[in-house]
């Protein structure tokens, strides 16, 4: 008897349609042989199907202008296949793992999971997704600053050369020409974003090098509440505040609109200090669909709501109520989901001003 192909990974994707140039978010599966979507997590039958045998994958893709963390799936049929994830790290694992699911597949092997973390003491094994995590950690990584530039003030951001002076102490580079080579690497993968017009024109191919090793040339984290300040409004300062946090966790949940009650899935980003919860289209577009200040709220578990419609939700719904006494419904994709996302909200609402 055949057995059933393994389960590898499975989430929240944005997909682009084949046929119209439209994304639309999935729930994705990957399997040893292939990658099944599903228009709703709870559907029984997939939306399509692609084989990874003869497949190939590129990440990062970088065809769609702002669009980030994107990954193409070239079929065997030479058909390309788009795919967004909500941040970096998701992004990374799951090209990882598909890379590892061709491998095995052009191998004859089966798919098991092994470390892939490699030693970042030479640059020729440098591994571009350990090192960015990191220059990321609180304690020892790169610190994000407040920096003024031509009357701008960018907040949660670095100069190029504190890049490269933290490659050489950190023993990832021997000498600054090689620092500028592994940083530019960085850049191109999308761990690094510039920040300013003098990273800017470089990065768009108008210097000898696409990263700066300069006091003047400022980059940041994607996803790191980057925020650039010039001559703003009190309103403007007020909606600035919201994002002045440092992200927690992201990722994709399914939210119940409050007039229609239908569920729709919706890109959340947690920031601390200022406590917020902001919610996205995934499909697109910078500014939030709307923002849950969390100070002060009471986040529990729902295991039942008999007033809405909703698809198999059994120990995935949890509730977030506001000091405000705002209700909003929330779908997780497990229970071990959605207890990481109610520990985590706890935990900004008590700490976050």
């Amino acid at each position: 008897m055949e057995r059933e192909p393994m389960r590898i990974r499975e989430g929240y994707l944005v997909k682009k349609g084949s046929m119209f140039n439209t994304w639309k978010p999935m729930w994705v599966v990957l399997l040893e042989d292939g990658i099944e979507f599903y228009k709703r997590k709870a559907d029984n039958s997939p939306k399509g199907m692609v084989p990874l045998k003869g497949s190939s994958i590129n990440s990062p893709c970088q065809d769609f202008g702002k669009r980030m963390f994107v990954f193409k799936l070239t079929a065997a049929k030479q058909q390309d296949h788009f795919f967004q994830a909500a941040y970096l790290e998701e992004r990374d694992a799951w090209v990882r793992d598909i890379k590892k699911a061709i491998h095995c597949i052009d191998g004859g092997q089966r798919f098991a999971r092994k470390s892939t973390r490699k030693s970042i003491r030479l640059p020729e094994t440098i591994n571009l997704s350990a090192l960015y995590l990191s220059m990321k950690d609180p304690e020892k990584g790169i610190k994000e600053l407040k920096l003024e530039k031509d009357k701008k003030v960018y907040n949660h951001c670095f100069t190029g050369a504190t890049v490269i002076d933290w490659l050489v102490s950190s023993n990832s580079i021997r000498n600054r020409k090689e620092g500028l080579m592994l940083a530019s690497s960085l850049l191109s993968e999308g761990y690094l974003q510039p920040a300013e017009d003098t990273s800017k024109a470089a990065a768009e191919g108008l210097s000898d090098t696409p990263f700066l090793d300069l006091s003047d040339a400022y980059y940041y984290f994607p996803d790191s509440g980057f925020f650039c300040d010039g001559n703003s409004s009190d309103d403007d300062v007020v909606l600035k505040e919201e994002f002045r946090g440092m992200v927690v966790k992201q990722g994709c949940l399914l939210k119940q609109g409050h007039r229609r009650k239908n569920w729709k899935v919706r890109k959340f980003v947690l920031r601390e200090d200022p406590a917020y919860l902001h919610y996205y289209d995934p499909a697109g577009g910078e500014e939030p669909l709307g923002a849950i200040h969390l100070r002060g709220c009471v986040v529990t578990a729902v295991e039942d709501m008999p007033d809405s419609k909703k698809y198999d939700a059994d120990n995935i719904l949890f509730e977030i109520i506001t000091a405000n006494d705002i209700h909003y419904y929330l779908q997780a994709a497990s229970s071990a989901e959605r207890t990481e996302w109610i520990k985590a909200i706890q935990a900004v609402s008590r700490t976050g001003k």
